[in-house]
């Protein structure tokens, strides 16, 4: 009888082992098939600058054009605001950034942190589902830092700061509001633009060093057109010119360093190129037929590589999606294209900023290989919030209830599915001032006159018998020339009410 037990007890114990190690097995396989994933954002990158894109571009960009034939472009992607900071809101959040206390326009080096404690990220979700995360590049996103004298406030200082200004940080403390405290488990970070001070690098939190010195910054009135930082504080021996590759060398290590580890990895790569200052390296000087600007695009293009060549030195080719984008498009003015010829917004109307075509679209193009049909494209309307939804869909998991309300699921239309309607019912654009308009299928209704922007006229007060909007045919008219307001009164009466809604509710995504 006891050696009955006894055998029993041994065919359980290596039964419960049998199916421990097949769970395991499972678990891992599952983490296997989970992409690592890159999220490039450029800084005011135009469409028209990618070669691939547009044939007559006088800039070269052989990586991202790589990635173009090896993956999938969309041909209609936007970005839900014209100008940097509400757009990276909308990335790492899922919502639109005119739903925060951000109205128009942008925060500065000072400005406290936007996304609000306990708003769930693209990086805590991906974090809860087994990935490794980082944020390397530009935050612009505000950030909390702490007094050294509690009785003052920290001024939300706008363009130069002047020499001797107290801005009453201490230094020394941790750096709220940052990736840090949204779900990134490493980052190393710039305040904001690099034409915002202060000037310093903020690693998981902390600054790397003090900006203790000054800098009497650069006057593109001087320097040549683009070639512009602001007056402020910044570390001992920040180098502007270094601090897109530095940034980049900086991913590249922490891919090589992931490549040890069992886990997935999220990387969130926001450059700060090509936004002023436009400083390509000595080694990029001359290589487009688009001043310096374009070396510079040329010089991102190459920092692209740089993450290309490091995910392939890895052997993670085959288990990485890799997205490159930009936050808006080019501030690329009608003097620049009548100097050069250069198209940096393709055939769009506008610059960045503005509400018209060209502030908010932008290329869009991804590369996994084996999962996404090389040389494919896609007309689906999408936005830059949808990275949320996408890649919950990818992973296959539902958002919570009030988590990226206004990001869509596009990962069907990544791998080259087609759908009888479109996935998004419609999208919201935004512009530096203000200014809505929606995109409902070919349709762009805007309910005011002027960019609501950089091109002149911002705005436009409509003269007696004139029409107070714009109605586009974005599909027959995309660069807005023709507009058909008073002649489909029934679809401007629609927009009016689908924008009416879509701001009051708070969110887009049905919940």
């Amino acid at each position: 009888m006891n050696k009955l037990i006894y055998f029993t007890l041994i065919l359980v114990i290596l039964s419960c082992n049998s199916q421990q190690q097949i769970q395991n097995k499972e678990e891992t396989v599952a983490q296997i098939q989970k992409p690592n994933i890159i999220f490039i954002l450029a800084d005011d990158m135009g469409y028209g600058d990618l070669k691939s894109l547009n044939p007559d571009s006088d800039i070269p960009t052989p990586n991202m054009d790589k990635i173009v034939n090896e993956g999938i472009h969309f041909t209609d992607a936007h970005t839900n605001s014209s100008v940097c900071t509400p757009t990276r809101y909308g990335v790492l959040t899922g919502r639109y950034a005119f739903r925060t206390r951000l109205k128009k326009g942008v925060l500065w080096g000072y400005s406290p942190s936007l996304i609000e404690p306990g708003r769930e990220t693209v990086a805590s979700f991906l974090k809860q589902n087994g990935y490794n995360t980082a944020c390397v590049g530009k935050w612009h996103l505000g950030l909390d830092w702490q007094k050294i004298d509690e009785s003052k406030v920290i001024e939300d200082i706008k363009n130069n700061v002047p020499e001797g200004f107290d801005d009453n940080v201490d230094y020394s403390k941790p750096v709220g509001g940052g990736p840090s405290d949204h779900g990134f488990d490493y980052s190393l970070i710039i305040p904001a633009s690099l034409d915002m001070s202060p000037y310093l690098y903020v690693r998981n939190g902390m600054a790397v060093a003090a900006p203790t010195v000054y800098t009497k910054g650069k006057d593109q009135k001087i320097d040549g057109r683009g070639v512009f930082w602001r007056q402020g504080k910044m570390s001992p021996g920040f180098d502007f010119f270094e601090v897109l590759p530095s940034l980049v060398d900086s991913a590249c290590n922490y891919i090589s360093q992931q490549s040890n580890e069992e886990a997935p990895f999220f990387l969130y790569l926001p450059l700060p190129a090509p936004h002023t200052p436009w400083m390509p390296t000595e080694e990029f000087g001359g290589k487009s037929n688009a001043g310096k600007y374009g070396d510079f695009v040329n010089m991102v293009d190459a920092q692209v590589g740089k993450v290309m060549q490091a995910v392939a030195a890895t052997g993670m080719d085959d288990r990485t999606l890799i997205i490159v984008t930009s936050d808006n498009g080019s501030d690329w003015k009608p003097s620049d294209k009548e100097a050069y010829g250069h198209q940096a917004n393709y055939i769009y109307k506008g610059r960045k900023a503005d509400i018209y075509e060209a502030g908010h679209r932008v290329p869009f193009i991804a590369r996994w290989k084996g999962e996404i049909k090389a040389g494919s494209s896609s007309d689906e309307v999408m936005c830059t919030i949808d990275l949320f939804g996408t890649l919950a869909g990818l992973l296959k998991k539902s958002l919570p209830d009030r988590v990226g309300e206004d990001s869509f699921n596009l990962w069907p239309a990544f791998t080259g599915e087609v759908s009888e309607q479109p996935i998004r019912e419609a999208t919201i654009h935004h512009s530096l001032h203000g200014i809505f308009s929606i995109r409902k299928g070919k349709w762009k209704f805007t309910p005011h006159l002027g960019s609501g922007g950089f091109s002149s006229p911002a705005t436009i007060e409509p003269k007696q018998g004139e029409v107070p909007g714009t109605l586009f045919d974005m599909e027959n008219d995309p660069e807005e020339q023709h507009n058909l307001y008073d002649q489909h009164p029934e679809i401007v009466e629609e927009l009016t009410a689908l924008l009416a809604k879509n701001k009051a509710q708070g969110y887009s995504r049905s919940l």
